[in-house]
């Protein structure tokens, strides 16, 4: 069964290669990616524009295996969302994935899924993380269950081979 992958995009600006670099990871292990943004189209910091194939509030977080943030200074629009925290807390079931780079796993931690996990983030989101009641490592990229988080544009390659992994095993 083909595994879907749904990459949540801030409508601006989310950071390019953290998008960009997991995506062709994840498809080249055979993942269909689905993005997801508030608006019709995702504005990156660097230039890019991205169509996305389905508004956020339209997602039923069943019809994917991955729910994947993505970073950038727009990411923090997620921090108090509700259908945001929803998405986090449904990708915790066991068989699903979650995925959260840069300052979105700041999202993660307020919608209160890195309970007693090992996380890492952009520093500039790490007393959040804290707060949110994590282990926050500062680390790469963390993988503790099947939540996985990384610190941010550096770490998109690694990110992405680590989503594959755990969608593909």
């Amino acid at each position: 069964m083909d595994k879907i992958a749904l990459m949540v995009l801030a409508e601006k600006p989310f950071r390019d290669p953290e998008y960009f670099e997991p995506k062709k990871v994840l498809e080249s292990a055979g993942v269909k990616v689905v993005t997801a943004s508030t608006g019709p189209v995702a504005y990156g910091a660097e230039g890019a524009q991205v169509k996305a194939d389905i508004l956020l509030d339209k997602v039923k977080a069943e019809d994917y295996d991955a729910i994947i943030f993505i970073g950038g200074t727009g990411s923090y629009q997620y921090h108090n969302d509700p259908k945001a925290h929803e998405l986090a807390r449904y990708a915790v079931k066991p068989g699903k994935v979650l995925g959260s780079i840069c300052a979105s796993v700041g999202t993660l931690a307020k919608a209160g899924v890195l309970k007693g996990k090992k996380a890492t983030g952009d520093p500039g989101v790490a007393e959040m993380i804290k707060a949110g009641g994590a282990n926050y490592t500062g680390g790469n990229v963390e993988t503790d269950g099947n939540i996985i988080t990384a610190k941010g544009r550096t770490n998109g390659k690694e990110f992405g081979e680590a989503l594959a992994k755990a969608l593909t095993e």
